[in-house]
């Protein structure tokens, strides 16, 4: 889902499992801008634990809390009967993995010759939808695709953990309860307006769901029906999914004449303190500094305002970066994602 959050199927180590240290993650000054939701998930502090409320107590309350917001008393029942707290769920949230990757190793795993490959053969399997979503949000298709696969490969990997009984977990235990509270009730607002069944409302352990693996805050914001059947389906239904991604994107402010930046050359001596998402400066500026293309070209003819990113600091890959990679952080945080997404639609754009 657009933000920073755990993954979708802890069995495999996919993307956002891989939590790089936070100066990888992100550039100096942007650790504290705000992003949407979901920072929240891993970067908020764990609450202090208090004596807990018996959980029927909890449950009765959450019930009326619900019903208070108009959910339906049979939807309440039928996603709350018999819920009980997942150990499963408490144990990942408990200890989430850690590794520590080079930007190579990062997108050898993400963005492999295989992903590549399924990813051009996507494209033009879909081609008309997504030539319509794009006609619709301005969203190119070849970036859907590229979030499509990075996120959950073509939306294989969507999770298994029911996201109803999952969210009460969490809600429950103390440590983020707030947070995952207003996700359950969303969730069951959901639930309410008959977009999924409860029995069919899957995800990761945290909440993540569907082929955009949305929060249920995001899914409440951003998803659509886009195929017209009157439910708004991210699980099945992969015009619903595709299209809410661009939404999303396009209410972030993607630029759909624009792309998002191009690996570059420094000059020697390259000042590093300028390698910050907020220094931006128009390309000829770059140009003039002795900044060029990978392959030693003139930087673009457009002036779009850009920014130069090191992954790795001085010694590892540069970039400059534009608008449309702002974006991409917004959808989650990590330099990482953000460059993998970037490099898997040139390479589906190069196919």
């Amino acid at each position: 889902m657009p933000c920073f959050r755990p993954p979708a199927d802890d069995n495999r180590c996919q993307p956002w499992q891989i939590r790089i240290g936070m100066n990888r993650l992100m550039s100096r000054k942007r650790r504290g801008i705000p992003l949407a939701v979901l920072a929240l998930v891993l970067a908020l502090p764990a609450a202090a634990h208090e004596t807990p409320v018996p959980f029927d107590l909890w449950l009765k309350e959450l019930r009326a809390e619900a019903a208070s917001r108009g959910v339906r008393a049979s939807i309440i029942e039928r996603a709350l009967r018999r819920v009980k707290p997942i150990p499963r769920v408490i144990e990942l949230d408990r200890r989430q993995p850690e590794f520590t990757l080079t930007f190579r190793q990062y997108m050898d795993r993400v963005v492999p010759e295989s992903r590549v490959k399924k990813g051009r053969q996507r494209l033009r399997e879909n081609r008309a939808l997504l030539e319509g979503i794009d006609r619709k949000y301005g969203v190119q298709p070849r970036f859907i695709v590229a979030f499509w696969g990075i996120e959950t490969d073509f939306g294989r990997f969507t999770g298994g953990f029911p996201v109803i009984p999952a969210l009460v977990t969490l809600a429950y235990d103390g440590r983020r309860s707030a947070f995952f509270r207003g996700e359950l009730l969303h969730a069951l607002d959901i639930l309410d307006k008959n977009h999924i069944e409860p029995e069919k409302m899957v995800g990761s352990w945290a909440g993540a769901m569907g082929q955009t693996q949305f929060m249920p805050s995001s899914f409440v914001a951003y998803a659509v029906d886009h195929d017209g059947d009157g439910r708004k389906d991210i699980w099945n239904s992969t015009a619903d999914a595709l299209a809410s991604g661009a939404n999303y994107l396009a209410r972030q402010g993607w630029k759909g004449d624009q792309t998002w930046g191009r690996p570059v050359t420094l000059p020697d001596g390259f000042d590093t303190g300028l390698a910050d998402l907020e220094v931006r400066k128009p390309l000829s500026a770059w140009q003039r500094m002795g900044v060029r293309r990978a392959d030693g070209g003139d930087l673009a003819r457009r002036q779009p305002a850009a920014s130069v990113v090191l992954p790795e600091g001085r010694d590892g890959p540069a970039f400059v970066v534009y608008n449309n990679y702002l974006t991409i952080l917004k959808w989650n945080r990590s330099t990482f994602f953000a460059l993998a997404v970037g490099f898997l639609a040139d390479r589906l754009r190069d196919g």
